[in-house]
């Protein structure tokens, strides 16, 4: 495997595609400098991926559930009747946070089986913090577990593209996508980089069957900003919801333009519920000075600690409850990794929750106006959008509230990928494809880690 930021033959397509054959030559950063692609040159599509349909995968990050309807999304509400969507929402993994959600869409394993446990956190084992911010560690692909969908489709033949998507940038299993974008939360909301991502998927379809990928992802970090920052209810976040579906609208006409089979699925990791009341930070109820702690996560080093932590945290207020790791309820899937920490406090609603305040001389903001990571199944505002059309799949299809886990199983069917197990099941969506998922159902106790159908 080798990478290459020159990479001729191949730009010409894209810039054929993009009407820009005076950059032909150039390198790929040149050919569109808003959004610079990496190459890694795995060769050509096999000849059984090139019979393989296409997908593309969107994720809207914090498009709650009912923004479509409440605000008149009208492409992504096409998009559902001429295909699948779930008018109840999609539930979230728990924490319900961007980069352990979006995680799992692409491994179909819950946080606690990939390893990002949440958007930062502790390692014991390699005493060392995980932190989307941080470059380093958020590329370096021993911090996850699972296979992504990119990495399983490269191993089986099939070329990829990841123009964003958290675990993009990391070798993960073995793997990189064949094409990849550098995250820069500096520019990746402007306007030209959003159509720029669109522009690109377009343009490497128009590559060669041998060169093109089957499966694409799209990342927009919109509307989870406006979210946080003016909370989900405010003009802000309403009308960045609205530009969002304009997206998906020039998408969907962009990819209908290429002549393909293509599917194109549009999810969000979470949604977003307005935040109640003042930090609540736990070392005013007890001494955590013998603990590593992230956010909210508390790391005891000594079970002595760890004990004692738990019993003055478990009475402490109602805003919360507190369990040791082994004991937190099954049905959170938060009781196995060690990156989760011990004791356990889990938000008892929108309450704002850290370990301790900031040092002395630095300023404490508020908590933002909107939040999210706590369970979908007690805060509903928490789920998830889903929306799902193309040569697969069933038209005007509607279906109940499900796991993230389950798309897993289901877009590696659509690719006709071989799914390793995961924890989640292709018969949950079996019914929105066209060939019935073409598997009779898996018995409850064959599903892996202790997976389950809810």
């Amino acid at each position: 495997m080798r990478f290459r930021t020159r990479c001729s033959a191949v730009l010409a397509y894209i810039a054929l595609a993009l009407g820009l054959a005076a950059v032909a030559q150039q390198p790929a950063e040149h050919f569109n400098p808003a959004l610079p692609l990496v190459h890694v040159d795995h060769g050509p599509n096999s000849a059984a991926a090139r019979k393989s349909h296409y997908l593309v995968l969107v994720s809207l990050d914090g498009f709650r559930w009912d923004y479509a309807k409440r605000d008149g999304a009208t492409h992504l509400l096409a998009l559902g009747k001429h295909g699948a969507w779930a008018p109840e929402g999609m539930l979230p993994s728990y924490p319900s946070l961007t980069f352990p959600n979006h995680f799992t869409i692409v491994t179909g394993l819950y946080p606690e089986h990939h390893g990002l446990v949440a958007n930062s956190f502790y390692d014991e084992t390699k005493q060392a913090r995980y932190a989307i911010g941080d470059p380093k560690v958020v590329t370096d692909g021993s911090w996850y577990s699972g296979v992504p969908l990119w990495s399983l489709a490269e191993s089986q033949g099939m070329r990829t593209a990841c123009l964003f998507w958290p675990g993009s940038e990391a070798e993960i299993a073995g793997q990189r996508p064949t094409w990849y974008a550098r995250f820069d939360n500096k520019t990746e909301a402007t306007d030209a980089v959003q159509q720029a991502r669109i522009d690109d998927a377009v343009a490497l379809l128009h590559m060669p069957e041998t060169d093109r990928p089957h499966f694409i992802t799209i990342y927009y970090s919109e509307p989870d900003h406006e979210g946080h920052e003016f909370g989900p209810d405010a003009p802000e976040t309403r009308a960045a919801a609205k530009k969002m579906d304009v997206m998906v609208g020039k998408l969907k006409a962009a990819l209908d333009s290429t002549g393909l089979p293509i599917d194109l699925v549009v999810v969000s990791d979470h949604g977003m519920v307005k935040e109640e009341g003042p930090w609540v930070t736990l070392d005013k109820f007890t001494d955590l000075s013998a603990f590593e702690t992230v956010g909210s996560l508390l790391y005891g080093k000594t079970e002595e600690d760890r004990v004692r932590v738990y019993n003055q945290l478990k009475k402490a207020s109602s805003q919360f409850v507190v369990y040791r790791r082994k004991d937190v309820p099954a049905g959170l899937d938060y009781n196995q990794n060690p990156r989760e920490g011990d004791p356990v406090v889990v938000a008892m609603g929108p309450y704002a929750i850290r370990a301790h305040e900031p040092p002395e001389g630095k300023t404490d903001q508020p908590p933002n106006p909107g939040m999210h990571g706590l369970d979908p199944n007690k805060v509903p505002q928490m789920k998830a959008s889903f929306f799902a059309a193309g040569p697969d799949i069933v038209a005007g299809k509607t279906v109940a509230p499900f796991e993230n886990v389950n798309l897993y199983p289901w877009m590696a069917h659509i690719l006709g990928l071989t799914s390793p197990k995961t924890d989640g099941n292709l018969n949950i969506l079996a019914g929105t494809l066209r060939d019935g998922g073409g598997a009779p159902a898996a018995p409850a106790d064959e599903h892996p880690n202790g997976a389950k159908e809810r």
